[in-house]
């Protein structure tokens, strides 16, 4: 092994420890049988308990994932449409059409998150969770339509004319052919939008009504008020664990 190759490896496990260091210290912590923070003492599942009996981390859950879900059923509809409609059928102005689809991804969070608070003051629209979704749809549609797009690029359109050519119309084409042809891709792409818009903070904070947390913004409250005590690290640690879950689910499903 060359002094170069050396000096990568090096590097590369510096950089993987600085990234996993904390958040196994956190998922260790988490067991901790001591109050202290900075101690480890015993293990015990205390801290799960105390967690599992708070009725507002479930309620904090629940919103995390019926707004998650629905951001990646609007999402995925409008990135496939957004895609086959950019790929196929490549418009007048279609290079600037898919430069603008990747704005939000490019600008920063907390710009995007400002402006549509901004925005949505003047039209004079009450925050609620459906402006939650909104905001989270404004990044993650383009994300799904990002990845749908590199799919559709190397499509075979074989199949689709096969089926025309047996009578199939075109809407009956793209449901039963392209559709289900495309699904690991959609798959993926779920996952991902799936994931952004359950640990989003940023635009969830901003656009909230009063009273409506997600498990984000119901960390960030409890840490803003001096309460950092280690249920909030049994909740870090099970929700670092979910999003481990659907990435692995997603790899597995690429790969096949």
């Amino acid at each position: 092994m060359s002094l170069v190759d050396k000096i990568l490896k090096i590097l590369f496990w510096s950089i993987v420890t600085l990234i996993y260091l904390p958040i196994i210290v956190m998922i260790l912590f988490s067991f901790n049988s001591s109050r202290s923070k900075l101690v480890f003492t015993g293990f015990t599942l205390e801290n799960y308990i105390s967690l599992i009996n708070n009725v507002n981390v479930w309620e904090s859950f629940i919103n995390s994932i019926w707004t998650a879900g629905v951001v990646v059923i609007v999402s995925l509809a409008l990135g496939i449409l957004m895609a086959f409609a950019v790929v196929r059928y490549r418009p007048r102005g279609s290079t600037l059409l898919d430069s603008l689809i990747m704005v939000p991804i490019i600008i920063p969070e907390i710009v995007e998150a400002v402006t549509l608070v901004i925005f949505l003051i003047i039209v004079g629209f009450k925050l609620s969770p459906l402006t939650i979704i909104i905001g989270h749809i404004a990044f993650d549609a383009p994300l799904a339509y990002l990845v749908l797009k590199a799919r559709f690029q190397g499509w075979n359109r074989e199949y689709e004319e096969a089926a025309m050519t047996l009578g199939a119309d075109e809407i009956t084409t793209f449901l039963k052919i392209t559709v289900p042809l495309m699904m690991p891709a959609i798959m993926a792409a779920a996952f991902l939008t799936f994931i952004w818009s359950y640990d989003d903070f940023i635009k969830t904070f901003f656009t909230r009504p009063t009273g409506f947390e997600t498990l984000p913004v119901y960390i960030w409250n409890r840490v803003a008020r001096g309460r950092l005590e280690l249920d909030i690290n049994a909740l870090s640690t099970i929700i670092v664990v979910i999003s481990f879950i659907f990435t692995y689910l997603r790899m597995k499903l690429v790969k096949e």
